[in-house]
């Protein structure tokens, strides 16, 4: 028996589903400005030459990178509580755990970003007299950033993805409303169906903006 497809008892939820596109982008916007910040922070200290501050950061950097997210975001939601005694609302625990696994990605980007730059240019600086705040905002994050662009357009691309994982914490973000709208209407196929074009006509600019920076910097 063939299956008869029914997106009209979808369009009439439209609203609801609006309502969660605006979750997911802000969600997206908020924890990418945060995790850049970290990830700047994190790649800076890392460089540092005291070893107690760049190998503690080095050692949370890889067990955030080497755990899914969907761990984290349940961690900070259901054991903070526990372990420490803060108990944060839905939307604090998706902040927190998006914010700080993007950025520790953001951050290995910054510092490959650092990496890259020639010795030359930070040895021309010192002997020019720069100091070093003076040397990072002259010299080396002009080099940086043009180098950057298209790996944080990629990273923040999978920012949005992940926050699809929201949900399971009961944060209205996109996919949230649409397993109301699926309980309401009993049409699983067509709402998840209409999730996943939303998500591509959102994500399919952000993936060719990404590519075109990519290649223009190259």
């Amino acid at each position: 028996m063939s299956y008869q497809w029914d997106f009209g008892l979808v369009w009439h939820y439209a609203p609801l589903l609006g309502t969660g596109i605006e979750y997911t982008l802000g969600l997206t916007v908020v924890t990418s400005v945060i995790g850049m910040v970290i990830g700047t922070c994190l790649a800076l200290c890392q460089q540092s030459r005291m070893w107690f501050i760049s190998v503690p950061l080095g050692m949370v950097s890889e067990v955030f990178r080497c755990t899914p997210s969907l761990v984290q975001l349940i961690w900070c939601y259901y054991a903070l509580p526990i372990v420490l005694g803060i108990t944060l609302s839905p939307m604090a625990a998706a902040l927190l755990a998006l914010s700080i696994y993007g950025g520790v990605f953001y951050g290995e980007i910054f510092r490959a970003g650092l990496r890259s730059i020639d010795p030359g240019q930070w040895d021309g600086a010192r002997a020019l007299g720069m100091t070093s705040w003076t040397m990072m905002r002259r010299v080396i994050l002009p080099q940086v950033l043009r180098r950057m662009v298209g790996p944080m357009v990629s990273q923040t691309v999978l920012q949005l993805k992940n926050t699809s994982l929201v949900s399971v914490v009961t944060v209205p973000d996109l996919v949230y409303q649409g397993q109301m709208v699926a309980s309401a209407t009993y049409r699983p196929l067509e709402v998840y169906t209409t999730i996943a074009i939303l998500y591509f006509l959102i994500l399919f600019p952000l993936t060719q903006l990404s590519r075109l920076l990519e290649r223009r910097w190259a």
